[in-house]
Order: structure tokens, then sequence, then C-alpha cells
């Protein structure tokens, strides 16, 4: 048994400990914006935030989440750089097919809540393990960067 804070409520969740926080995350607790990719942490569509850090949750294991905060993309917008992100996601209609924009937009906010001002190379940096096989990545930056002035 794992006791859990998910998007600030405390859940006890009774899973092998070394099952992924992502299944942990949709198939148990029932939130299913994070995605499943690639399994391997290569793609970012499942990306998390623990403690406003992103973290790949396919392969982290619910063992290793301890006591630290989990924000998904359900609760991202509630935080002022969530929101952010999320309305210049909409304004510059980022989206394409949308499957890997949770990720995107939880490593986005990550960024803009340690780095308010970024720069092009921050944003490359910060974003490089978000893989968009549309290609909105010219969109994303643009995003970002409007998110940051608002």
């Amino acid at each position: 048994m794992f006791a859990l804070n998910v998007n600030g409520e405390n859940r006890n969740v009774d899973v092998p400990e070394d099952m992924p926080l992502l299944w942990v995350l949709r198939d148990v607790i029932g939130l299913t914006g994070t995605k499943f990719g690639c399994g391997i942490a290569q793609c970012g569509a499942c990306t998390v935030q623990l403690d406003g850090k992103p973290v790949r949750s396919c392969v982290l294991p619910v063992a290793s989440v301890g006591t630290r905060q989990i924000t998904t993309i359900e609760a991202i917008g509630a935080t002022p750089a969530g929101k952010k992100v999320q309305d210049a996601w909409l304004n510059l209609e980022v989206i394409q097919c949308g499957y890997c924009q949770s990720g995107q937009i939880m490593s986005a906010s990550a960024l803009l809540n340690r780095t308010p001002d970024p720069s092009d190379s921050d944003i490359d940096a910060a974003m490089s393990g978000n893989i968009c096989r549309c290609g909105t990545y010219t969109r994303i930056r643009a995003a970002i960067k409007q998110a940051a002035k608002a």
C-alpha cells in the first residue's frame, strides 16, 4: 500500500512497488491525461511533475515517489505557470494531433517555474525530451515565450 499525493489529494493505492507511476495514475486512480508513448522514457508523453520537476512516469516505480507531490495535466492549469502555458497553447493553436501535448505542457510549465524568462537554448534544453511527431516545435517555442511574457 502506498500513500500518494496526487494533484493535492491524498490517495492510497494497493499496487506492486515496481508498478510504473504512469499505470498507477491511469489504471488505478483513473487520471488518463498522462499518456503512454514509448515506455522507455524517450518521448515525454508520460511526463508528470514531482515537486514541480518533470519526470517520466512510464519508468518511475511507484515505490520511488515517496512523499513528493505528484502533479498531472489534470491539475497543472491550477498553477500560475501551468495556466499561462495552457492559455498560450490555445492562443497559438499549438496542438495538432494532441497526443504528446500533456507531456509538453508539463515540461514547459516546469521550465517557467525555474526560468521565468527562458532563452531559446533554455527552451531547447527543457523540451528536448519531449517528441512531437506532428512537428509543432516552432509553435511550442512561441507558446512558451508567450507564456513567459504573460
